[in-house]
């Protein structure tokens, strides 16, 4: 994804561990394939996959979702978090088909085995293209992410007692 996606994932990193300590790692391997962030906190999973620019974001989905039905996340509980950048956006308004069917497969995947949840979430930056500048505000926007994954991950909590 490149240099600036790999920040991002690290800042994110950082935040969520300063909010959330539990143990989290860039490049997250289940079953040898790497999820972008992930963090066990007792039996509960949580990982998150950045859509940056992806062709096929249904493919993480379906990944997660495979995983899930083939045994390889021994967790309780599996939350996942999907974050679309506005790259998915559509300048006629409403979003692309590609992030309506990652979507589609996240939720699938959440109806069918009930121990995992599924959260699409807003990355509110347009990532640059290779070598391009970083958007002004991605913090920002990294920021909202953060408090909606820890927002998330609150309201789980509580529907699980």
């Amino acid at each position: 994804m490149g240099s600036f996606a790999d920040d991002v994932g690290a800042y994110l990193r950082r935040e969520l561990s300063a909010r959330r300590p539990i143990p989290w790692e860039t490049e997250y391997r289940i079953g040898g394939t790497p999820v972008d962030l992930g963090g066990a906190a007792g039996e509960r999973l949580v990982l998150v996959e950045l859509e940056w620019r992806r062709a096929d974001p249904a493919d993480n989905a379906a990944k997660l979702c495979r995983h899930v039905a083939e045994g390889r996340i021994d967790a309780d509980a599996v939350v996942v978090f999907q974050l679309f950048t506005r790259y998915y956006d559509l300048a006629s308004g409403g979003v692309s088909s590609k992030r309506k069917n990652a979507e589609f497969v996240g939720r699938t995947a959440a109806d069918v085995f009930d121990h995992v949840t599924y959260h699409p979430v807003e990355f509110g930056v347009v990532p640059p293209k290779r070598g391009g500048d970083r958007p002004d505000g991605w913090r920002d926007a990294a920021d909202a992410v953060v408090t909606t994954i820890c927002d998330r991950l609150d309201e789980d909590s509580v529907s699980e007692e």
